[in-house]
């Protein structure tokens, strides 16, 4: 089985990364970023989905409706519906490669549930409704304040804004929890490896971020990317996140349940640990509000607690394990 993506799939990744830098770059980026911080977003100093120690109440505008509408026109949303209900046509792994970019940009927004949504809630397909999940655990919901429908609920829930580690994916804590696992296992699986493509994509990129400041970070007359530590550090980076890429791939092409909460383990191990490595290979300047390193990582611990935890996915992977056992 080839998992090589086709030309044409090259063609679409390389055609969504320009819409991206086009539309949604590092000057945008750090304009939301710092205008979420201003407005009470905050950014936060809590680990795990974010409801930490940070400061904010996530009240601030994390959804760029624009880009929404761009991402719907491009196709972003409706890439796997069928062609005769007004999609793309295409499947799992076309899917995997634009949210690869998408995770790569840092691009904020409920962007797996509003492309689970497409063809159920209304405007999903097209960008011009923005749809959340309960895809994280207890009753935490991302987005909530900025959603036009909740994935599976009749309506919005009322919840109360919390603090978030993220300053872009603010979070309301909601009166009746809704566990993703109540969608049902396909949505719960493609949920999770379109996060794990997500995931893959930071990873990526915090990968070029290190050489690159490694490059021109210099120390004792050399570049800091000459002595060994750090040339360890950024390859220890980059094979973590091609494991990564490549076991998506795998999963993307497969579909089977087990391969893909493989590839959320690895996934989101790749981009919490790259972003860490990240900040190290930049030192002081890691830890400082101006790079973008830290928004990588806030990203990268949200995300690995939605849709499959890491407990979540080693409890399927060892219960298939022993069914094959037995």
């Amino acid at each position: 089985m080839d998992f090589r993506p086709t030309e044409d799939q090259r063609d679409l990744q390389a055609g969504v990364r320009g819409l991206l830098e086009g539309r949604y770059g590092r000057e945008t980026l750090r304009a939301a970023v710092d205008a979420a911080a201003g407005t009470g977003t905050g950014a936060g100093a809590g680990a795990g989905t974010g409801a930490g120690t940070g400061a904010g109440t996530g009240a601030g505008a994390a959804v760029d409706r624009g880009l929404w509408r761009e991402l719907g026109a491009a196709g972003f949303f409706a890439l796997r519906l069928p062609e005769s209900e007004g999609g793309v046509g295409l499947g799992l792994p076309e899917a995997v490669l634009v949210f690869e970019e998408a995770g790569r940009a840092l691009v904020p927004g409920p962007l797996v549930a509003t492309h689970l949504a497409a063809g159920v809630v209304s405007g999903a397909a097209a960008g011009t409704a923005v749809v959340t999940a309960f895809d994280l655990a207890g009753d935490l919901v991302a987005y909530l304040g900025e959603a036009d429908a909740v994935l599976g609920a009749a309506v919005l829930p009322a919840g109360e804004p919390v603090r978030a580690v993220d300053p872009l994916t603010p979070l309301h804590r909601v009166a009746r929890p809704g566990p993703a696992g109540a969608y049902g296992s396909a949505y719960v699986s493609e949920g999770a490896l379109l996060t794990a493509a997500l995931q893959v994509g930071s990873a990526l990129r915090t990968v070029e971020l290190a050489v690159r400041y490694a490059g021109e970070r210099e120390q004792f007359g050399q570049p800091i990317g000459a002595f060994q530590a750090v040339k360890h550090a950024c390859a220890q980076m980059l094979v973590r996140a091609e494991v990564a890429r490549t076991a998506v791939y795998a999963a993307a092409v497969t579909g089977d349940p087990g391969e893909v909460a493989g590839a959320k383990l690895l996934a989101d191990e790749a981009a919490v640990r790259n972003a860490r490595d990240c900040l190290q290979v930049h030192g002081g300047m890691g830890f400082t509000w101006e790079a973008d390193v830290h928004l990588h990582l806030k990203r990268a611990w949200v995300r690995a607690e939605q849709w499959r935890t890491a407990a979540e996915a080693e409890e399927l992977l060892a219960a298939e394990l022993l069914d094959s056992a037995g």
